[in-house]
């Protein structure tokens, strides 16, 4: 579907639910396209994706510094 300036923003949330509905959205400038509207891609990142694949204990953040690395620490 191809659209006017002035009708995309007439129209604005009609072109959203129809891109979001699989159609194709340019936008023209004086019958030229000028723009496409196209969906945002989403994120395939999931919440404890690593979980059970990663094995050891990790860093110990919450272990006490001995004298020596905290005083080195604080020099930095």
């Amino acid at each position: 579907m191809q659209v006017t300036i002035r009708a995309a923003k007439a129209d604005l949330s009609k072109l959203i639910d129809a891109v979001l509905s699989g159609d194709e959205v340019i936008i023209a400038k004086g019958g030229k396209p000028v723009a496409r509207v196209v969906p945002i891609e989403r994120s395939s990142f999931k919440i404890g994706l690593l979980k059970g694949r990663i094995t050891g204990d990790g860093p110990e953040f919450f272990e006490l510094m001995d004298e020596g690395a905290l005083a080195a620490w604080k020099r930095k």
